[in-house]
């Protein structure tokens, strides 16, 4: 298929928004030129290469990536095989270039720099949810994101199979220990909440003492900090179905299977989004042109 245009969707980034990051990503690699490719390649020079999977992967940011080329190189054909979702095998080719090889090797970096990072997400996302498949639970993400990224990184996240947790502090209530702590208990915190209008209301529970309380006190949700899985066994009886429950802390690829099996509902790893390592994606030169001997 020919890659489209367009940016990721509307509730990742919008046009606008997706121009800025442009700007703000070239402007900040390129800054007045790329003095390696003015120097060395003729002005009128052609380059076709291949974007190749060098290790197994999840795709994701390529739209992004392909946005970041034509930005450079807008009559550059890009043909994509694959897509944000796809796992592709070691080897294997995502996309397929051809353009004018100035543009091409300045949009180089900062177009694999994205696509491998939340590529890198993504593939370890997915790990994380093949770790609780037949379990019921959700895999969730968290707010450990690099600042000015996060939109991008839950993005990932869901191309790889996870769900998105609150997107930040403005769109759910999240009451946790130190909230606790300062309010005096849970029931005044929830009671304070529910005053200022909030009816859906997650608290953070360290002891199954808590999670009686918070019960209790009206809480919709509850995010079950740092137990293991008897304990989380035991706050699953205690609560009965009644609202949802999320595991979280500390979670591994080596523990999660143990607590999804416990009955909740979701599970929070802020490793997909904190460090995820980047896959290694390469950008193949294919077909020499015949300008490669020319002199100057």
């Amino acid at each position: 298929m020919t890659a489209s245009d367009a940016p990721l969707s509307d509730r990742d980034l919008n046009n606008e928004d997706l121009a800025r990051f442009i700007d703000r990503a070239l402007a900040e690699d390129v800054g007045d030129g790329d003095v390696t490719s003015q120097s060395v390649i003729p002005e009128d020079a052609r380059l076709r290469a291949a974007m190749v999977a060098r290790e197994p992967l999840v795709l994701a940011g390529l739209p992004l990536a392909i946005a970041i080329v034509k930005r450079l190189a807008p009559d550059a054909v890009i043909e994509a095989p694959a897509g944000d979702g796809d796992t592709i095998a070691a080897g294997g080719v995502i996309a397929l270039i051809d353009g004018p090889a100035r543009a091409l090797l300045t949009a180089e970096r900062t177009a694999l720099n994205i696509v491998q990072h939340l590529s890198g997400i993504a593939s370890l996302t997915r790990r994380y949810v093949e770790r609780t498949r037949g379990t019921g639970a959700q895999v969730l993400d968290t707010r450990k994101t690099i600042p000015g990224l996060r939109v991008l990184a839950k993005y990932a996240v869901r191309m790889g199979g996870g769900c998105n947790h609150r997107m930040g502090l403005y769109d759910a209530v999240l009451i946790k220990d130190n909230h606790i702590a300062i309010a005096g208990d849970v029931a005044t915190a929830i009671r304070r909440a529910r005053a200022h209008g909030q009816r859906k209301i997650q608290v953070e529970c360290d002891t199954l003492e808590q999670v009686r309380a918070a019960l209790d006190a009206g809480a919709t949700r509850l995010l079950l900090d740092n137990m293991p899985p008897e304990t989380l066994r035991q706050a699953v009886a205690i609560t009965g179905g009644r609202i949802p429950l999320e595991a979280s802390g500390g979670v591994t690829l080596e523990t999660i299977a143990d607590i999804a099996r416990t009955g909740v509902d979701f599970i929070s790893v802020g490793r997909l989004t904190q460090s995820a390592p980047a896959v290694d994606i390469g950008l193949d030169y294919q077909d020499p042109p015949d300008y490669r001997d020319r002199p100057g």
